[in-house]
């Protein structure tokens, strides 16, 4: 269920932003598939309480992506990782579903509490995202923000620290 749906939800992200349908093939061959396979597969390990392996797809994501995920951090199904070179995301995270990050993201604790973020979360590429703070479901985070305080849901915060630009209205 999980790389796969991962997948999908990549596929549709890239088919936002391109003139024609995006095939499968070249989904599973774009950048950050391999991160997002490897997650999945730690993932898996940890669950069955096979540290060795979970620590070693996290060695081999190191590795090969120059990407960073806890052990025991968690992701609902969707999770992308558009461009994972420079990702770091700490152990106790708990992200939702369709969570995307880009590039040089980092998601870290402060004084042992870590950041929670709802579902449909876009996080740009060199945000950081630090501390026991909730990012509602559907918000955006801008590339380079600094993210230290909550983020309200379907709300767009940029800067350092960051701040709300933008928020998107429900209803017709």
């Amino acid at each position: 269920m999980g790389f796969w749906h991962d997948m999908r939800h990549k596929r549709q992200i890239y088919e936002r932003d391109a003139a024609r349908p995006v095939s499968m093939a070249r989904i599973l061959l774009a950048d950050g598939t391999s991160a997002n396979l490897l997650y999945r597969a730690m993932r898996w390990s940890a669950r069955r309480r096979l540290r060795g392996l979970a620590y070693a797809c996290q060695f081999a994501n190191k590795l090969i992506n120059h990407c960073v995920i806890g052990v025991d951090a968690e992701f609902g199904p969707g999770f992308v990782l558009l461009h994972p070179t420079g990702v770091v995301i700490n152990s106790k995270v708990k992200g939702g579903r369709n969570v995307a990050l880009e590039s040089g993201v980092v998601i870290g604790d402060d004084k042992g509490r870590s950041p929670v973020l709802g579902d449909d979360v876009f996080v740009g590429s060199g945000a950081k995202v630090i501390g026991g703070v909730e990012v509602g479901s559907g918000a955006r985070i801008g590339a380079n923000a600094v993210v230290v305080k909550p983020v309200e849901p379907d709300t767009t915060v940029v800067g350092i620290p960051a701040r709300p630009v933008a928020r998107r209205r429900e209803g017709p």
